[in-house]
């Protein structure tokens, strides 16, 4: 406890003194010492000694809920991220009379896992019963629970739209935007009219989401390489033997003498 630093009356015969507090951990923080005195009594009680904040004391930071302090990225080989019932991103996948199938989160069974943050899946839920809607939408490929809602598509379009879209750096320097390169490879549903899948290797954007109008240097259709030049024909025939004697001349001369009226 350090040096006395104040005094603040709390009521009748009843004040609280300050001093300063010298842990280094604490800094600006105030040692509060609360003393009163009974009506007509010679002798002053020590009534409670606490540990305050001072004007321009050190604080944490106010504490914030886990779901609030989550970011992309942040979740590891493990880790449990469970939804909330009342998602806005979410809305019901199908409807029927049957109760929602045993993997649902509505379900009690699953409620009850999911209530603790760091909860361990020991046991799996029991297959959907034969000829429920659950197992026919299963067998189908459809067996969604919950899809995405208008809200959650125009949330990963924002997003999307912000890291591969328009308005980038990358997309204002493209010679062409995406929706004309050969490397796009377009999505299903709504979003296949605003967004594709980069499959260009040298991309900046490869297996990424990208919006129509983004760009990059890598489109298929901005640089062509031009095709080698065809060489010319051969002038050499070099396919065909021709066939030349040594000695011509000295053949033709043995003809010569050798023919009829000269000897």
């Amino acid at each position: 406890m350090g040096e006395h630093v104040g005094v603040v009356s709390e009521g009748d015969r009843v004040v609280t003194h300050y001093f300063e507090c010298e842990d280094p951990g604490y800094r600006g923080w105030r040692w509060a010492v609360t003393v009163a005195r009974a009506s007509r009594a010679k002798n002053v009680t020590l009534d409670e000694t606490v540990l305050l904040p001072g004007d321009d004391a050190l604080l944490a930071p106010e504490w914030v809920p886990w779901s609030e302090r989550l970011r992309p990225g942040d979740m590891g080989p493990g880790d449990l991220l469970p939804t909330e019932a009342d998602d806005l991103r979410l809305e019901p996948g199908y409807t029927g009379a049957d109760e929602p199938p045993p993997n649902s989160v509505v379900t009690g069974e699953m409620a009850d896992l999911v209530d603790v943050e760091d909860a361990e899946l020991t046991t799996r839920p029991e297959p959907p019963r034969r000829g429920s809607i659950a197992a026919v939408a299963e067998e189908l490929g459809v067996r969604r629970v919950r899809v995405l809602s208008r809200y959650g598509l125009h949330a990963a379009a924002d997003r999307w739209d912000e890291e591969f879209g328009a308005k980038t750096p990358m997309a204002q320097a493209a010679p062409a935007s995406c929706v004309s390169c050969a490397f796009l490879m377009p999505l299903a549903g709504s979003l296949r009219q605003a967004f594709g899948v980069c499959a260009n290797e040298f991309g900046p954007a490869d297996g990424h989401v990208v919006s129509l109008a983004y760009g990059c240097g890598g489109h298929s259709e901005a640089a062509v390489m031009p095709k080698p030049p065809k060489p010319a024909a051969h002038a050499l025939d070099t396919m065909r033997v021709d066939e030349y004697s040594l000695r011509a001349e000295a053949e033709e001369a043995v003809e010569a003498s050798e023919a009829p009226g000269k000897g």
